[in-house]
């Protein structure tokens, strides 16, 4: 599989290694550009973050590409580093093979304790961000398990949810801890208002239960909703054997994920700009 990236990296005059994004997406399976670029835009934020240039690692270019017929079009791409590309597989869909072997291969050639040798300069609000970013990753493949388990319709996931939120909030279901944060449950993500401890909570929680149904080979849907609760119970044990504030008495942060991300575009969009 590092043949893959290595066969698509460019050498500069000046010998400098690089990468294309649009044959990186190829590379990586993503069917559609606009989808691709809102990867990119999550690993440009998990770039500022970590204290790097946007504009460094991921420089804007302009490419030719074949648009039927014989005509062309000029679209937008970016000159990615090495440093680049490990952000934007480390931000990828982790159900595609393809993204899995590219972590191992871009994580290997690159300083991989970097993030956690920034973990205490960070702000609470970055904090938020990359576990945030981590959840997404790990939901994907929870979603994946609870499918193989007997979990089929949507109906039936929130379901499955509801387990592991009771588990962990001691009773509360996903809508009960909405409408105490004030949330609209139908529009917005409860994940979006937790602050980075509640995050980290709920990402032990997400990651052992995936990791549970998968390894017990679970298929049966009840089953796989008790063994939900039961890890997210764990992980509440776990808080209080260890003397954290339970995850239900957390604050709601001052802004949401969304709001946080919107903020970071625009720095990173101000900083191309001068």
């Amino acid at each position: 599989m590092a043949k893959t990236f290595e066969s698509i990296k460019h050498i500069s005059e000046s010998g400098v290694e690089f990468w294309f994004a649009r044959e990186l997406q190829e590379v990586l399976q993503y069917k559609k550009w606009e989808n691709f670029d809102k990867v990119i835009k999550t690993a440009q934020i998990a770039c500022k973050i970590s204290q790097h240039k946007v504009r460094d690692h991921f420089p804007e270019v302009r490419k030719l590409i074949e648009a039927g017929k014989g005509a062309k079009r000029n679209v937008k791409d970016y000159k990615l580093t090495r440093y680049a590309c490990y952000l934007i597989v480390m931000n990828g869909d982790p159900r595609k093979e393809i993204i899995a072997n590219g972590q191992t291969y871009f994580a290997v050639k690159t300083r991989q304790q970097e993030f956690q040798e920034l973990h205490d300069q960070l702000t609470e609000d970055e904090r938020r961000l990359f576990i945030r970013g981590d959840i997404r990753q790990k939901n994907q493949l929870l979603a994946e398990a609870a499918k193989r388990s007997g979990i089929i319709t949507s109906k039936e996931y929130a379901t499955f949810q509801d387990y592991g939120y009771r588990g962990l909030y001691d009773g509360e279901s996903a809508r009960n801890i909405a409408e105490r944060k004030g949330i609209d449950p139908e529009k917005e993500s409860i994940l979006d208002y937790m602050g980075s401890l509640e995050l980290a909570a709920n990402l032990f929680r997400i990651t052992m239960a995936e990791d549970v149904l998968r390894n017990n080979k679970v298929v049966d849907a009840q089953d796989a909703n008790e063994t939900h609760y039961e890890v997210g119970k764990a992980v509440r044990d776990t808080m209080v054997r260890t003397g954290a504030t339970m995850p239900e008495r957390l604050p709601k942060p001052g802004k949401s994920i969304p709001e946080i991300e919107k903020e970071k575009h625009r720095q990173i969009k101000k900083t191309n700009i001068q």
